[in-house]
């Protein structure tokens, strides 16, 4: 299934974002935006979820020759 539709792929970046990433970012220093860094770590995978999910639906739309 993943060889014919790759863009997939993409659905996993918000797994690695929450759930992979997260034993490597748990601490709160630095400061990014005045932010502890875990928030800013989150902040930044809730903004790329909705990316993720928009490049699979394009992926899956070209796939399917609806472009």
């Amino acid at each position: 299934m993943i060889r014919r539709r790759p863009h997939l792929l993409w659905l996993l970046v918000p797994f690695v974002l929450y759930i992979g990433a997260l034993p490597f970012v748990n601490r709160v220093e630095p400061v990014v935006l005045g932010l502890p860094f875990f928030f800013a770590w989150l902040l930044a995978a809730t903004v790329l979820t909705p990316v993720a999910a928009w490049l699979t639906w394009r992926g899956d739309r070209k796939a399917r020759g609806e472009l």
